[in-house]
């Protein structure tokens, strides 16, 4: 059995404070000695990296609809092994979900798989009495969330914390911690979000600490880790990168080149870990700094992240997107995924790209963002046609056209409503992304660990 102690950090609706809350205390365990395990609930990347900015660990996603219920404790078992102590932010509202799929995805279903009590923040800048009742109906919502304790934030003085802490006296549920709002440490944001950890380090280093010290002076430590410390025993099933592979032969690794640096850092742990599971040898590079491929690469993997931020510094690159594009012609294996989509086409906000595709892309006013259905309509180095599998979009640009002559995917929107085992409808659905020689390219974000033979099969076709 495992029994790492464990807190989920839930809040009410997205900006009670959860990010600043649970990297905080991520942070203030880090510094108080203890290894700390750090999870986000959902897709979504750059949080992790103030996560792991915090504990010095990979920052690891537990996402209940790409990759299943049932790998969600086998993935936190994977991510924690070893440690004292993990912190898992929630994501949203702690019973929002996918999109009309009820608890699907929600902080509130990750909670209970893990069988972790959970604290709720509370922005508390405009209420007081209420507050008791917002907390009692959560509580009480679904039994078998164990919340366990709140901490009270944006709080505007002494009286007001008191008026809180007396509203909350009778509702059983403890209050763990008070902060003020003048206190709060801010980290700037654009269109998608937090800016990355990778685009501002000795920034995000100076917040991360600086939210260490609000939090240990505001919050009751001893008494969240002893609640922690009260979480049952999981079942003993740790993911592995490497089940399910065959013995390898011995030789030369192939070299699979991964894209980093600030303009390209939503990437998931546990690809990486996958890749090399299968056989490669990952090596990652900057795109914005590198002006070759590593030596030897035999394939490469470019992930999401904002090109479009950097589109003139990649551009002024042109040694590195020749590389690119001859990588490309010579039919080597190359994923590209959402910001290594836009990377490949020809030209980004007017700026010449790699040229790899016969499209070109642009900023646009508009969010596309949610969960995904997909099945793969052609065959490509990630997948024979008729994988089905579950991603996510998160994008505010278009690439046009949106579908190369042989589409990566068929994909549609979870449709709301519809009980299990009913046909659905395909009238939602659109052919997406680009697959040519060995290029698969699609702005659909994917979580491998839930269909681990596309890291097979793509070291596979780094070696023919």
């Amino acid at each position: 059995m495992t029994s790492v102690p464990r807190l989920v950090i839930a809040a009410p609706s997205s900006g009670s404070g959860k990010t600043t809350v649970a990297t905080g205390l991520m942070a203030a365990f880090a510094e108080a000695g203890l290894a700390v395990s750090p999870h986000k609930v959902g897709p979504d990347y750059i949080d992790p990296g103030y996560h792991a900015l915090a504990c010095g660990r990979p920052g690891r996603n537990l996402d209940a609809y790409m990759c299943g219920t049932g790998l969600v404790g086998p993935l936190f078992a994977h991510g924690s092994a070893g440690c004292d102590l993990a912190v898992v932010e929630g994501v949203m509202g702690m019973y929002d979900g996918a999109s009309g799929q009820g608890e699907l995805a929600s902080t509130a279903q990750v909670a209970k798989l893990l069988k972790a009590p959970v604290v709720l923040v509370v922005d508390a800048s405009s209420q007081s009495r209420s507050v008791a009742a917002l907390v009692h109906g959560f509580a009480s919502w679904d039994p078998e969330v164990r919340l366990a304790g709140v901490i009270l934030n944006k709080l505007g003085s002494d009286r007001h914390e008191q008026l809180l802490r007396d509203a909350l006296g009778e509702s059983g549920v403890p209050v763990l911690g008070a902060l003020r709002r003048e206190s709060q440490v801010k980290a700037p944001s654009r269109h998608l979000g937090l800016v990355p950890v990778a685009e501002r380090r000795a920034e995000a280093l100076e917040s991360v600490a600086a939210l260490a010290a609000q939090v240990r002076a505001d919050c009751d430590l001893e008494g969240l880790l002893a609640l922690a410390r009260s979480a049952p025993a999981l079942p003993d099933a740790q993911w592995d990168p490497a089940a399910g592979t065959l013995p390898q032969a011995q030789g030369a690794r192939p070299v699979v080149a991964l894209a980093s640096g600030p303009a390209f850092t939503f990437s998931y742990a546990e690809h990486a870990e996958l890749l090399t599971a299968a056989g490669a040898e990952v090596v990652p590079f900057d795109p914005l700094r590198d002006e070759q491929l590593p030596d030897g690469t035999a394939g490469l993997v470019i992930g999401g992240g904002f090109p479009e931020v950097y589109a003139p510094e990649l551009s002024a690159n042109e040694p590195l997107r020749k590389a690119v594009a001859e990588l490309a012609r010579s039919g080597a294996p190359v994923a590209a995924e959402c910001a290594g989509l836009l990377y490949l086409a020809k030209s980004l906000d007017g700026k010449p790209m790699c040229g790899v595709l016969d499209a070109e892309a642009r900023m646009s006013e508009r969010l596309t963002l949610g969960y995904r259905e997909a099945v793969a309509v052609s065959d490509s180095p990630l997948a024979a046609t008729g994988t089905r599998l579950r991603g996510h979009e998160f994008h505010r640009t278009v690439i046009e056209p949106g579908a190369g002559p042989t589409p990566a995917w068929g994909m549609h929107l979870p449709e709301v409503g519809v009980p299990p085992g009913r046909a659905k409808s395909r009238a939602r659905g659109r052919v997406e992304g680009f697959v040519q020689g060995g290029v698969h390219a699609s702005y659909l974000h994917t979580h491998w660990a839930a269909t681990p033979d596309v890291a097979r099969r793509f070291v596979a076709g780094c070696g023919s």
